[in-house]
């Protein structure tokens, strides 16, 4: 009765607009004052204890640290230049600069482990540059917001960070690993409906007419920007430094480009980029510390092992229950952020995945990549928010656009759950 009452509380606080954080910790400190009845106000003593363990991991100190990465990237000019730099490449044409938007996108996202954050910085750039082209606000929306979904496989991620406090055997570097080719292929499968969609509806008709950055030129502006993901990823690598140590460094090699090379940061923005990052920070964390209530209110009334139970004796067998997981988060997706997602299902699905002997990783991955669709999936879609508020649109104007582009990357998920070593690949190359 209590278990049932856990989630009708979370979703009653959730229709009426109580924040998704709240709505978990509320729910999950009445269960356990109600399951405690018999001892009194000493059964609450575990809603500090566990709002406090929720946020006592050091891999979460990366969290803060790749969010502020992400806020001095955006405001440095790294993104126009990388944008300057991809036109000069691929040259200009119908579809080209949805392209530029999805490559530049992609590799934004080994510096910074936002989604929206990623958005924001490749929306500012490309959505002005797109309708220039003559590409309508709503596609220019769809795409940038399908392309920083890329952000969270490729890494760093803060989505593989929130996994692997989680799950114990899925490591940062092995799950950072791990999602190196599905990011990638998730990258190119956005592509194809991009630019096919484009010269389809003969967009962009404008964009042969502008002008064609110089490459050499383009290069040298951009270099500082392509070293970046080079000295983070690397430096994991060669073992220089960790996960979260790299999220430091990634800061102040961000504050040098800004500060020292391009001199787009002053002393004077240094408040308002601390501020920023320190908002999104704290509301991700605060999510985090709130779901270790909710997680541990499951534990406690006992409702994870029965619902495992069913799921693993439905008679649906393993793809059936994979598939079955898949829809579930899928649904969820449209209504609640990844992070979210993560807390809630994961306590819930570790013991289907080790039933099932699922590698940790590899399941990671698959979770992630769902957390990805969600991201740009309407009705509650962060990033495609993000990039709808650049370009001046609705939402519901971009769901011709981006159904296309969901195909794309489900099916490269389907491709990464048919061929696991898609994932599991690189990290066993690796040594993780």
């Amino acid at each position: 009765m209590i278990a049932a009452l856990l989630f009708v509380a979370f979703l009653v606080l959730m229709f009426l607009g109580v924040p998704i954080g709240a709505a978990l910790g509320l729910a999950g400190a009445a269960c356990i004052a109600l399951a405690n009845l018999d001892v009194q106000w000493f059964g609450l003593l575990a809603v500090p204890q566990n709002f406090y363990a929720g946020l006592g991991k050091y891999p979460l100190l990366a969290i803060p640290m790749f969010v502020l990465v992400g806020a001095i990237f955006d405001r440095s000019g790294v993104a126009a230049r990388l944008v300057n730099f991809a036109i000069a490449i691929v040259g200009r044409g119908p579809g080209m600069l949805p392209l530029v938007a999805i490559a530049v996108a992609m590799f934004l996202g080994g510096i910074s482990g936002s989604g929206p954050a990623n958005a924001a910085a490749v929306g500012g750039v490309m959505i002005a540059a797109m309708y220039r082209a003559g590409y309508p606000g709503s596609f220019s929306a769809s795409v940038v917001g399908a392309a920083a979904a890329t952000d969270i496989l490729i890494p760093p991620s803060v989505a593989f960070i929130i996994y692997s406090v989680l799950v114990p055997g899925a490591s940062v570097p092995a799950l950072f690993a791990a999602g190196m080719i599905p990011g990638i292929l998730a990258g190119l499968a956005l592509v194809v409906p991009a630019v096919w969609m484009a010269r389809r509806h003969k967009m962009g008709h404008l964009e042969a007419d502008l002008p064609r950055p110089a490459l050499w030129q383009s290069f040298k502006e951009a270099i500082w920007g392509l070293a970046a993901p080079v000295l983070i990823l690397g430096g994991m690598r060669a073992g220089w430094f960790t996960p979260t140590e790299a999220a430091v460094v990634a800061v102040f090699y961000g504050l040098f480009v800004g500060m020292c090379i391009h001199r787009t940061i002053g002393v004077r923005d240094l408040f308002p980029i601390l501020r920023e990052a320190g908002e999104l920070s704290a509301v991700i964390l605060l999510v985090v510390s709130l779901a270790g209530i909710f997680a541990f209110s499951l534990s406690t009334l006992g409702v994870i092992d029965p619902v495992a139970k069913a799921i693993v004796h439905s008679g649906l067998g393993e793809y059936g229950v994979l598939m079955l997981l898949i829809l579930l988060l899928i649904t969820v997706g449209m209504f609640l952020d990844g992070i979210s997602i993560f807390l809630i299902f994961v306590p819930l699905l570790l013991p289907i995945m080790q039933h099932y002997g699922w590698d940790p990783v590899w399941f990671g991955v698959i979770l992630t990549l769902k957390v990805a669709l969600g991201q740009f999936t309407p009705p509650l879609a962060v990033n495609l928010m993000v990039s709808c508020r650049i370009a001046g649109v609705p939402m519901e104007s971009t769901v011709r656009w981006v159904i296309p582009m969901l195909i794309a990357m489900f099916l490269v998920m389907l491709l990464v759950i048919a061929f696991p070593q898609l994932a599991l690949w690189l990290p066993a190359r690796l040594g993780y």
